[in-house]
């Protein structure tokens, strides 16, 4: 497999039929285009305001270009147990039980593979910044086992070094082989941090600090782990308020509401996001929305669970940062970005009627609101000092067909299948459909085959 290839000198795009910018006036061009300097975008507009000429041309008449998507959560390791049959009807605590026995046994080769499959899934739907929670690490697993897939495929990556350290022994939900030590996960996370984390803008590689969740570790490895990443300056990444079960846990194991447990411990303030927050109260969504506290917003895995609708429409009359996670493959069961934000539309429609979310706000929420969450200013629009990620879809579908007076809102209300070009960091990354960084199928077998050795046992 070939590493992605140098950003291109200049990238020009043009005659798209609609460009979706994402900036501060949420400007959408009609017969749009970009020109890009390296992984930066310098100019955005019609033609008559952009070079007539570059080293790439896009000519993407037919077309629409939006920023690149932003999945804000995801477990990429679970690619490998999609639909598994003991876990295809249970609640989050059931679910975990049945899978926990089968992921005791991935390997590194796995963890490789399955992100391998998982951003290539991703990043064909448009996706071009990816979240990934990856919190056990048996079998000699590290964090840069993902790593490696990332820089080979080119996702821009926000690794989160996950973690579990309270077994069942200890009144937690994962079994006691699938936990670690409490010194040694500080102590890997800090390495890792020191040795991949890239604070500056345009950062490819980002690693945050993320333990589970309240029910696999301890009040003590919360509260160190919200030190530690802020004497290093990285973002904090857990699970909170899922479901009733994990609300009844913490009330009764803390005394305490989700959102209060989290403000006791340090993990409130612009430098965090929570993945769900289903069953976030009304106190929880005031304290997130004081303190820019980010949200994670996973509807597929939600209804998938049966965990509930995510109150997402009064997160954001609160101003809560709210971002889309596809979450982890077993239990959505599909790594579609686009596909998420239009389940994240209908969702609310569900629970508060037709003109509960747009479809606008909807992309919104893909682009700018999930680069808010992760913490970055230079991804989620398209505007002259941002990064040059960007995604075009192909409005001449039968998918499509018959909603081009409004090619926009179709990308959500229509749900285009994939890509036909991808743009990350200046690299073009899907070329015409097709991914230009990998050979994908023979990955899809590999994967495949892995997947059978580790649910057979």
């Amino acid at each position: 497999m070939t590493p992605p290839a140098a950003p291109c000198p200049t990238l020009l795009v043009r005659n798209a039929d609609v460009l979706v910018t994402m900036d501060g006036r949420r400007r959408e061009i009609r017969g749009g285009g970009l020109f890009a300097e390296g992984n930066r975008i310098a100019a955005v507009g019609r033609a008559a305001e952009l070079p007539a000429t570059a080293d790439r041309v896009l000519d993407l008449a037919g077309h629409a270009v939006v920023p690149g998507l932003v999945n804000t959560h995801h477990h990429m390791f679970q690619s490998l147990t999609r639909a598994v049959p003991s876990a295809q009807d249970a609640g989050l605590f059931g679910w975990l039980e049945a899978l926990y026995p089968i992921w005791a046994r991935i390997t590194p080769e796995m963890i490789r593979v399955s992100t391998l499959t998982a951003m290539a899934e991703l990043i064909l739907s448009g996706c071009t910044t990816s979240s990934d929670h990856l919190y056990l690490y048996p079998n000699g697993c590290r964090l840069e086992d993902s790593l490696e897939s990332a820089a080979e495929i080119g996702m821009r990556f926000h690794a989160a070094r996950g973690s579990m350290s309270v077994g069942r022994s200890r009144g937690g939900h994962p079994p006691d082989s699938l936990v670690e030590g409490e010194p040694a996960i500080l102590s890997d996370t800090q390495r890792v941090i020191e040795a991949h984390h890239d604070p500056r803008r345009f950062a490819m590689r980002r690693i945050a600090v993320a333990p589970c969740s309240p029910f696999s570790v301890s009040r003590d490895l919360m509260r160190e782990s919200a030190r530690l990443a802020r004497s290093l300056g990285v973002s904090l990444h857990t699970h909170l308020a899922e479901n009733d079960s994990d609300v009844a846990y913490s009330l009764e194991r803390f005394g305490m509401s989700p959102a209060q447990y989290a403000e006791e411990l340090g993990w409130v303030g612009q430098d965090v996001w929570h993945a769900h927050c289903v069953k976030l109260d009304d106190a929880g969504i005031d304290l997130f929305g004081r303190t820019g506290t980010g949200v994670a917003h996973c509807p597929c895995s939600n209804m998938r669970l049966g965990s509930g609708i995510a109150p997402v429409s009064r997160m954001i009359a609160k101003r809560v940062p709210v971002g889309i996670g596809v979450d982890g493959s077993a239990s959505n069961d599909a790594g579609s970005l686009l596909g998420e934000a239009r389940q994240a539309m209908l969702l609310q429609r569900v629970g508060l009627g037709a003109s509960a979310m747009g479809a606008r706000q909807a992309l919104e929420l893909a682009t700018v609101g999930g680069a808010r969450v992760l913490g970055r200013d230079d991804i989620g629009a398209l505007a002259p000092g941002m990064a040059a990620d960007f995604a075009a879809f192909d409005l001449r579908g039968a998918n499509i067909a018959g909603a081009l007076h409004d090619p926009v809102a179709a990308l959500v209300f229509c749900a285009p299948e994939r890509a036909s070009w991808v743009v990350i960091d200046g690299r073009v990354v899907v070329d015409e459909g097709r991914l230009a960084t990998v050979d994908l199928q023979p990955i899809l077998e590999h994967h495949n085959r892995l997947a059978r050795e580790l649910v057979s046992g």
